[in-house]
């Protein structure tokens, strides 16, 4: 049996009263979990769902997501999970390119219903604390016999350039990492109480959050919305002991007003992943609550862990750590061959965690995986004892009259300055350079700055080419749906020139 859903049926099965979530005052047990997911199973079975098909699943980090996910794999279905905030068009988008015979979300899910209509598939509302419409026919017995390569997810990642591409994640892809990160980086048992507001629909939350804390029979307290105060007050509250986020999460704690006043003594480890960390953030976040901050690597097609700061090894600040158990990494030039040591090269991974594929694209598959490898897009730099330093995205370096400048860099400058909460630096076209450096800043609650101060601040850092000629305040920068600043979609003003 390979089906990903055989953990909650074990966990189930050995503590069927353990708490397993919680969403403010409602929770479920394990034993709970498992009958819901079951009656869920049955009525999409009943729905002439069969293995293989896919169900799309559009809801926040309400209890109904778990239900409904776990539901859909024990039926053999494969899940196509989306961000709840996405328009009719783009829902329809995801509906026709996956073959989704059938989605759930949210209640009233105007644009869902809307884009189910238009696509002619079934679309079903659920409430957020129980997905009570799916559990309207007999329960099945168990899980649905899955095989190791069968799949499991359909995860849509937003690439750069042209439509999103569905990269397909199998059980087996989803178990090994999911049982990595429980058993070697967040080492977690039954006693653990897991922090649920990276979003579900995403991979981070999905392996190292949920199918982690199933996996071990934990307790995944759930925040459908993220705002830094009240997820302080659930660490309290719950008796948080690991916390996973992206770095604006952590500042988002830091910066928040009364930022010291909950208990946050339970955290015994907290997880940063998603883009990468400001040392000082990271430095201020450990000072401010006393807890350490281990940062990792992965993307969506890699299930989605392929790096980490291991617990017993070194932490190296500014680091991705080193390659997890049945992962290799390595860095390539633009042929494929591997860089020299000390030298930027291509991130590229090979093992259990990778994808099957793109979605029914064989070309961008073959693109993406030339030779079992998969190319990242993500530059970096190896130390002399292992570990890996993005540079940066390769589609977002700066090329300025021929030097290479890496945003991050220049974010990490600025990120020192202690007036700037967050930052993102990108490249805007120069007649007679080809691009210059630019950046947006957003400000701390109560800050001042002068845009000239900024200026000065990072030419004193860095290299005169690199700093940047244009910085512009604005409230807040552009992210996408785990809170990961977006560069790309960064608005440059008008007086400074064009992208």
């Amino acid at each position: 049996m390979q089906n990903l859903a055989q953990n909650l049926i074990d966990s189930a099965s050995a503590a069927p009263d353990h708490p397993a979530l919680r969403m403010d005052d409602a929770v479920l047990t394990y034993g709970e979990f498992r009958d819901a997911a079951l009656k869920v199973a049955g009525s999409l079975t009943a729905r002439g769902i069969a293995p293989g098909d896919r169900v799309g699943l559009v809801l926040p980090n309400v209890l109904s997501f778990p239900v409904v996910f776990y539901g859909a794999l024990l039926a053999g279905a494969a899940v196509v999970p989306m961000n709840p905030l996405l328009k009719a068009r783009e829902v329809e988008y995801y509906l026709r390119d996956s073959g989704a015979r059938l989605v759930v979300a949210l209640e009233p899910a105007e644009p869902v219903v809307e884009a189910a209509g238009t696509v002619g598939v079934e679309a079903i509302t659920v409430g957020p604390a129980s997905p009570d419409a799916l559990m309207d026919a007999a329960p099945l017995d168990g899980p649905v016999e899955r095989s190791a390569e069968d799949l499991a997810v359909i995860l849509y990642t937003s690439g750069t350039t042209g439509q999103p591409k569905g990269a397909e994640l199998t059980h087996a892809n989803l178990t090994g990492n999911c049982r990595t990160t429980a058993e070697t980086l967040a080492e977690n048992t039954a006693d653990d109480v897991i922090m649920g507001c990276l979003p579900l629909f995403h991979v981070f939350g999905l392996t190292c959050g949920l199918n982690t804390a199933v996996l071990k029979g934990s307790l995944l307290t759930l925040i459908p919305r993220f705002d830094g105060a009240k997820a302080l007050s659930v660490i309290e509250r719950d008796g948080v002991t690991i916390f996973e986020g992206v770095p604006t999460m952590f500042a988002g704690m830091l910066h928040s007003p009364g930022a010291t006043d909950p208990d946050v003594s339970s955290l015994r480890l907290c997880v940063s992943g998603g883009s990468a960390m400001p040392v000082e953030v990271m430095r201020s976040f450990e000072e401010t609550f006393g807890c350490i901050i281990l940062e990792g690597y992965g993307l969506s097609e890699t299930s989605p862990v392929a790096s980490f700061n291991h617990p017993h090894a070194e932490r190296k600040p500014g680091s991705i750590g080193t390659p997890i158990a049945g992962v290799e990494m390595r860095l390539v030039d633009d042929d494929g061959k591997d860089v020299a040591g000390g030298e930027v090269g291509e991130i590229a991974i090979r093992g259990e965690n990778v994808m099957r594929g793109y979605w029914q694209r064989p070309e961008e598959t073959a693109k993406a995986i030339p030779d079992g490898w998969f190319l990242t897009g993500d530059l970096a730099r190896l130390d002399e004892d292992g570990y890996f330093f993005i540079v940066d995205r390769k589609k977002e370096m700066i090329i300025r009259g021929g030097y290479n400048v890496y945003p991050r860099e220049i974010e990490e400058a600025l990120y020192e300055h202690p007036a700037v909460a967050e930052v993102a630096c990108v490249g805007i076209a120069h007649p007679e350079l080809g691009e210059e450096v630019a950046a947006a800043v957003a400000l701390k609650p109560g800050a001042t700055a002068e845009v000239e101060e900024l200026r000065e601040f990072v030419k004193s850092r860095v290299a005169a080419y690199k700093y940047p000629r244009h910085v512009w305040l604005v409230d807040a920068l552009p992210k996408g749906p785990t809170g990961k600043i977006l560069r790309r979609s960064v608005e440059v003003p008008e007086q400074v020139g064009t992208r």
